[in-house]
C-alpha cells in the first residue's frame, strides 16, 4: 500500500500565495525576502507553496518587509467568513492567480502606468478582441 503525502493545509497555501503575490508586486526576488528574514530562498519556496507553515512572529516580520498589516495574508482565505457559507469558494482566486502569473504581473505593471483611460479602454477591448470574447458593454 503507498502512503500519502500530506497535502499542506489550505490555510497555509493561501497564505503562502499572498506572501508571494506580495513579493512579487513588489519585485522582490525569492532570495532578497529571504536575506530580510535571515533565511534561505529555498524556505521562502516552502512557505510560498504552504508545504512549511508561517509562524506568528515570522509572518509579522513578512509583513513588515513587503510593507502591507498581517491581515492582507488572509484576506480571501479558505473559511474566513462564515457569514460566505457555500458560495463561491475564493471568489478572487482568478485575480490572485492572474497576478501571480509572470505574464499578468508585467501587464498589470505596464497597464497601471497608462494614464490616458480611453487607451486603457482600447486594450481592454483589444485584449477581449484576440480573446475571442464580444465587447458590447
Amino acid at each position: 500500500m503507498m502512503a500519502n503525502k500530506k497535502q499542506p493545509n489550505p490555510v497555509d497555501m493561501h497564505v503562502g500565495g499572498r506572501v508571494r503575490l506580495r513579493r512579487m508586486m513588489q519585485g522582490m526576488s525569492q532570495e532578497k525576502l529571504g536575506e530580510s528574514l535571515g533565511i534561505t530562498f529555498q524556505q521562502i519556496q516552502k512557505y510560498e507553496k504552504g508545504t512549511n507553515r508561517i509562524g506568528a512572529s515570522r509572518l509579522q516580520h513578512i509583513a513588515q518587509v513587503l510593507e502591507v498589516p498581517v491581515s492582507f495574508f488572509f484576506e480571501d482565505a479558505p473559511g474566513a467568513s462564515a457569514e460566505s457559507g457555500f458560495a463561491e469558494a475564493r471568489p478572487a482566486a482568478f485575480v490572485t492567480d492572474f497576478l501571480t502569473s509572470t505574464e499578468g504581473l508585467q501587464l498589470n505593471k505596464a497597464f497601471v502606468r497608462i494614464k490616458d483611460t480611453k487607451v486603457r479602454r482600447r486594450i481592454v477591448e483589444l485584449v477581449r478582441a484576440v480573446a475571442g470574447e464580444e465587447t458590447d458593454d
